[in-house]
């Protein structure tokens, strides 16, 4: 009897990804499809959704035929994971978007945040979030007031608003469900996370229409068949990425911290049942299973990947997320970094900060300092995180930066903490595949990890306190 396979379907800001794992866990076949996204000024992040449709079924199709032609009818189940915050309207009727894909990344919706500002202490007790432009419900605000798709679809009653993850459903899984997980329902500020559903009364304050959104099901829930070759695959998970990569080594532990670093850094701590006082951080949910929910402490850090972006447009690095190595091994006096690219996001929630570089230097010292200020962000979460649920033992990294070990050395240095690698640091989909075979206690942890052990560094540590002190004091 064939050993049955799992799909991982994780649809990213710069790529989709398929990855196929067998029942221990092992990495069978992979195949990623790159995906566009548009800049529009400082505020506006976008991704065309019918790219991203046709992005899941290149990419699931790649990684089948490296297989074989029936590699399909092995595939037990398949699990989709997506940006959290990115939302998309689109027609009930026959499934075409009314709005390009509003990237978590996106805040156009800012200049709206002050009509809810007398509602923020509500907001955030009711969905464990901050109120932000990042979020959901702003966007879809934004796109009630400004398309004029959306509103004709709003009075002709065939308006659906939601999650990225709920529109590719819609799309690629037959029957077409109209759903929403935990994990992606709870970034929109609509869901409450005691109902664990939509909440009328933020449903009000944001005048959402309840009609126009999906019905929310747990993380774990028959989704229909997704295509994947020339059969339909069972689609039994549906989640955001970081929850998802919560699980990339299998049950995550309650004394570590996980951390995964792309275009955001998301820092994610199990949330004891008996619960905590987030603080200046935000609850979420990572999964769903049956009765079972999986809550995490989180901090989020915009600036990560973005931060070198932005680095690799102003300073004469155009590869520099790939020089963070080189640049960290420098020995030069560097200036400071007071990285709020994409909005300050906790500790601080300070989303009207302007970043800037204090003191001056070569240009490699200017792009060592962004890597620098990516590590002290992250410390600065790490400090809340530990400060609201007791001390850590240690750090799990995975993700895009976390192939620098420059980086993941700074890091170990300036928390005092162990920080463990996994040898295959893409989180998700290894997650992923890990919730669709059902949690299963013979899981593969991806080979051998690298442990970077914390060594003194008292120049690191002398610098991120003078970085500490001219950033924005925390808001609690």
């Amino acid at each position: 009897m064939r050993q049955p396979l799992y799909l991982a379907l994780d649809q990213g800001g710069q790529s989709t990804r398929a990855t196929v794992f067998d029942e221990s866990g092992i990495a069978v076949a992979r195949a990623a499809v790159p995906v566009a996204q548009t800049s529009v000024g400082d505020l506006r992040v976008e991704q065309d959704p019918e790219e991203l449709v046709a992005s899941l079924q290149r990419a699931s199709a790649r990684a089948l035929q490296s297989l074989g032609a029936d590699s399909s009818m092995q595939i037990a189940a398949a699990g989709l994971a997506t940006q959290r915050s990115s939302m998309v309207c689109w027609d009930s009727r026959t499934g075409k978007a009314l709005s390009p894909v509003l990237s978590w990344q996106d805040r156009r919706a800012a200049p709206l945040m002050v009509a809810y500002q007398d509602r923020a202490f509500l907001i955030e007790e009711r969905t464990g979030l901050r109120l932000s432009p990042h979020y959901g419900a702003p966007k879809m605000r934004w796109c009630l007031n400004n398309l004029p798709a959306v509103q004709a679809a709003r009075k002709g009653g065939y308006l659906v608003m939601g999650p990225l993850a709920s529109f590719l459903a819609f799309r690629c899984v037959t029957p077409q469900p109209l759903v929403v997980d935990p994990s992606n329902a709870g970034r929109t500020l609509l869901w409450g996370r005691k109902r664990q559903d939509w909440d009328p009364e933020l449903l009000e304050i944001f005048d959402i229409p309840r009609e126009a959104l999906p019905l929310c099901v747990p993380s774990h829930h028959p989704f229909g068949g997704v295509k994947a070759g020339g059969s339909l695959v069972p689609l039994t998970v549906l989640t955001g990425d970081q929850g998802a990569a919560l699980f990339c080594q299998g049950r995550p532990r309650t004394d570590t911290i996980y951390i995964n670093m792309g275009t955001g850094a998301f820092l994610q701590r199990l949330v004891p049942h008996h619960g905590v006082d987030r603080g200046r951080l935000l609850w979420s949910v990572a999964v769903r299973h049956g009765q079972e929910d999986i809550s995490v402490l989180e901090g989020a850090v915009s600036g990560a990947g973005a931060a070198l972006a932005w680095g690799a447009q102003t300073l004469p690095y155009p590869d520099l997320a790939k020089l963070c190595d080189r640049l960290l091994a420098r020995h030069e006096t560097r200036p400071l970094f007071l990285n709020t690219i994409g909005g300050l996001g906790s500790p601080y929630w300070c989303p009207e900060a302007v970043a800037r570089f204090e003191g001056d230097g070569t240009p490699a010292a200017k792009a060592a300092a962004i890597v620098e200020s990516i590590v002290f962000l992250i410390q600065e979460n790490i400090d809340a995180i530990c400060a609201a649920s007791g001390p850590a033992q240690a750090l799990v990294v995975t993700g895009g930066l976390a192939a620098s070990g420059g980086l993941c050395q700074a890091l170990a240095n300036v928390s005092r903490l162990i920080v463990r690698r996994p040898s295959e640091h893409e989180a998700t989909a290894r997650g992923l595949a890990f919730l669709a075979a059902g949690m299963p206690r013979a899981w593969s942890m991806g080979g051998d990890e690298h442990v970077f052990w914390p060594h003194d560094d008292g120049a690191l540590h002398e610098r991120h306190e003078r970085w500490r002190a001219l950033m924005p004091s925390p808001h609690g």
